[in-house]
């Protein structure tokens, strides 16, 4: 809770009309984090995952329409909810792939849209979801790396990149949160360790046109060998993890 007030007496202190955007936005996300709808197994995981600098990196704010891709159990789509509030929009995206690999994301995404009145839940390919156009933010948190398991066709990610590039507004952010692989993997080490070189996901966004804006640093472990599965017991909850932020121009 204090480096949620700290957010916001942060945007306290700056000047004209951004600095009120970030008072609305730190407020909006204080109250999303105390949300008594979250599950206790959510805000347990709080400390570990800093869903509130994460979400303001995001530049996310009251009234936004926001993509989360691949929206897993929900943890960021019920803070995003809140965040944005009743005249924001979020779209929670989960690709049939998972949903036939694992059913209860399935549930859980139906049971998250009936419980929150802006979230509306989409399904479709995962190299081919079918967004709606002109939203503000999307974010991806520990699922870039999926697109490129072998389960998926060689060129999901650049189609799922294009999809988002599409929809974004122009100005629009693009967060992606990940586990970090070593400098210089190749692609055969996601299906191996679930983690991927940050290095090839702004290389990816890069031709998709996407701007690179920046990196919070708040996830990183220097001390993650990065040669274990992110499910190791022993690296597991505590690996290397990238924040990117990435603009459409």
């Amino acid at each position: 809770m204090k480096r949620i007030t700290w957010l916001v007496g942060a945007a306290l202190m700056l000047s004209g009309a951004g600095a009120v955007a970030r008072v609305d936005s730190g407020k909006a996300i204080a109250v999303a984090l105390a949300d008594p709808a979250r599950p206790a197994e959510d805000i347990a995981r709080d400390a570990a995952r800093h869903p509130a600098e994460t979400i303001a990196f995001a530049r996310v704010k009251p009234g936004d329409r926001v993509v989360d891709f691949v929206m897993g159990g929900g943890y960021f789509t019920r803070i995003l909810a809140r965040a944005v509030g009743p005249k924001g929009q979020v779209y929670g995206f989960m690709p049939d792939e998972f949903i036939k690999f694992k059913p209860e994301y399935g549930t859980d995404q139906k049971a998250i849209a009936a419980a929150y009145a802006n979230v509306v839940a989409i399904n479709g390919s995962m190299g081919a979801p079918a967004l709606p156009d002109k939203v503000d933010v999307a974010i991806t948190v520990q699922n870039y790396h999926d697109m490129h398991l072998g389960l998926f066709p060689a060129d999901t990610a650049a189609k799922a990149n294009a999809a988002l590039f599409k929809v974004l507004k122009h100005g629009g952010t693009l967060l992606v949160v990940d586990h970090a692989a070593l400098d210089g993997s190749d692609l055969t080490v996601p299906g191996r360790l679930h983690r991927i070189d940050p290095a090839i996901v702004k290389a990816e966004l890069a031709t998709a046109g996407f701007r690179y804006d920046g990196e919070l640093t708040i996830l990183r472990n220097p001390a993650d060998p990065h040669t274990a599965s992110v499910f190791d017991p022993a690296i597991r909850g505590h690996t290397d993890q990238f924040v990117y932020r990435f603009v459409k121009p």
